[in-house]
């Protein structure tokens, strides 16, 4: 018998926006590979859900591809999760999705939330075509995507964190385009700014930790 590995999405902020499926495929499970098992714990907990974890992030996920193969191999049902959202979208899980599919392992799919659908719903801009960069590099390379960004003729769409995000905004400033950036999304603070790359500057620095949390920007 066959080990099936089920890539399952998580919640990106509020626990409560977990699938019934989800659920199910967690408990369901013989082992877990996470991104952080301190995450995934709590949100165990919050369905009480005692399952073992393996730690599989972007440091040690070719071990954990491995040992997830092993796991698949003598028929165990393997599940994978990361922090928040869906695995393999600027977070860990391609490796080992990739290993399962090479030996022929059933893989599927749990889907639910996603940083990047839920701001691209809310954003009130029309998206019939975008470019998602995921999390931009953090030194080289960068302000050649900065320059690119500025002559894509369509939407662009990226992940920014809290200590870089106003540089983010000041190296789009010359790219005269507007701008909307989400922050903490199914959170407590969930918050959409849009504008200008000066007039969202301005915005963050009026409130003092308006500029904390994991953002996803917009360039229209």
């Amino acid at each position: 018998m066959q080990g099936v590995l089920s890539v399952v999405a998580t919640p990106i902020g509020n626990l409560g926006d977990i699938t019934l499926r989800a659920l199910e495929t967690l408990k369901k499970a013989d082992v877990i590979f996470c991104e952080d098992t301190r995450v995934t714990a709590k949100l165990l907990a919050r369905y009480e859900i005692s399952k073992p974890l393996v730690r599989c992030d972007a440091h040690k996920e070719d071990a954990a591809a491995k040992k997830a193969l092993e796991l698949l191999i003598e028929g165990k049902r393997v599940v994978l999760v990361t922090d928040a959202g869906t695995p393999g979208i600027s977070d860990p899980g391609a490796r080992v999705v990739a290993l399962a599919r090479a030996r022929g392992n059933r893989v599927e799919v749990i889907p639910g939330p996603s940083a990047l659908t839920a701001a691209l719903s809310i954003v009130g801009v029309p998206l019939s075509e975008f470019v998602f960069l995921g999390f931009l590099p953090h030194k080289k390379g960068r302000q050649t995507i900065f320059k690119e960004i500025a002559k894509e003729k369509r939407a662009v769409v990226f992940y920014e964190s809290p200590h870089r995000i106003m540089k983010a905004l000041e190296s789009l400033v010359s790219t005269r385009r507007e701008v909307v950036v989400c922050r903490e999304l199914t959170k407590m603070y969930e918050e959409v700014l849009r504008g200008s790359p000066q007039e969202i500057i301005a915005g963050l620095k009026a409130k003092p930790g308006r500029a904390r949390g994991e953002f996803v920007v917009v360039v229209h």
